[in-house]
């Protein structure tokens, strides 16, 4: 049973007056049998939720009924947005507002419906950074944190890849994605969006400018058409690389999906000693060297000859390094 879903219900019957199960079937995504036993079950945690017959009827609660969700401040209402996202909240410089919002929403569910809250936030637990790599440092996030809600520009210091690696820039900062534990935000500047790394960033100070957000501007659909671009620009060449069986048992672990995606689609069939023979997408001969290289005798590349010869004289060195003719 979803403690969510029944605080869902809780709270439509709260603002709306009265709901037939159908309606919050509808409104919930759920079956109306699921409606019914929601109901039930909020009514078993004592909630005094009733049934009114006939045309127009449904459920409602008793008059007078309310939760008593009441005396937040704004910082823990925005908190409740992370309220599942204790590490994400305390980098945005709202862990104090998440653990009050936190108390006063459960101080405000019935007993049964507070239990088993409190027993699903003990049996999950969100971990955003990889492995292999420490927490980055954002000092201005709660900088961008307040930009995105009111609305306001940031002026920022920014190092990037490319030349000029330092720029200046005045962003009108959208929104803040989290992704694989790096924050990144997304932002407007000289009437393009883009995305700005936010350990990229070196300084970080409110304007005085105010802007309007596009009402059309979808952050989940800009992302994933960042992403998309992202991975057609990253790759732009193609390698012909030969496996053993434990290399491409071990590829998984070594290099990215994309890569292992295009072996498993474009693998020939294996010989008498288990290699297969596959072609690859690559960044660049320096990268595909280093990410192959993590392979070790378990790979052969057979073209390009540029990237055959990196390979050759990256081994070359490490012979002489350890002493072998």
């Amino acid at each position: 049973m979803s403690a969510s879903r029944l605080l869902s219900v809780l709270l439509l019957l709260q603002s709306r007056g009265r709901v037939s199960a159908r309606g919050l079937a509808d409104e919930l995504g759920v079956s109306v049998r699921t409606a019914y036993r929601d109901v039930a079950r909020l009514q078993a945690a004592g909630v005094p939720v009733y049934a009114e017959p006939g045309r127009g009827g449904g459920y409602q609660l008793v008059d007078g009924y309310r939760t008593r969700l009441t005396g937040m401040s704004e910082g823990e209402a925005r908190a409740l947005l992370f309220a599942g996202l204790p590490g994400p909240a305390a980098d945005l410089g709202l862990a104090a507002e998440m653990t009050a919002a936190r108390l006063k929403l459960l101080a405000a569910l019935p007993t049964g419906l507070r239990e088993e809250a409190v027993r699903t936030a003990a049996v999950f637990h969100l971990d955003a950074p990889g492995w292999y790599r420490e927490p980055e440092p954002t000092p201005y996030l709660p900088v961008f944190v307040d930009a995105v809600l009111t609305q306001r520009g940031v002026d920022v210091h920014y190092r990037r890849w490319r030349a000029p690696q330092e720029v200046h820039r005045r962003l009108r900062p959208y929104g803040l994605v989290l992704k694989s534990g790096i924050w990144y935000l997304v932002a407007a500047a000289k009437n393009r969006i883009a995305t700005y790394r936010v350990t990229q960033v070196l300084d970080a100070v409110p304007s005085d400018e105010r802007f309007s957000r596009p009402g059309d501007f979808d952050l989940g659909a800009y992302w994933t058409s960042y992403l998309d671009d992202f991975r057609t620009r990253r790759y732009t060449g193609t390698a012909t690389i030969r496996l053993s069986p434990r290399g491409r048992r071990r590829l998984p672990d070594n290099v990215s999906p994309e890569v292992v995606r295009a072996v498993d689609t474009t693998a020939s069939a294996a010989g008498d000693d288990g290699w297969v023979e596959a072609v690859i997408p690559t960044e660049s001969t320096e990268h595909a060297c280093g990410e192959l290289l993590r392979l070790g005798v378990d790979v052969e590349v057979v073209a390009p000859p540029e990237l055959r010869r990196a390979m050759a004289d990256t081994v070359g060195v490490l012979a002489r390094a350890y002493g072998s003719g």
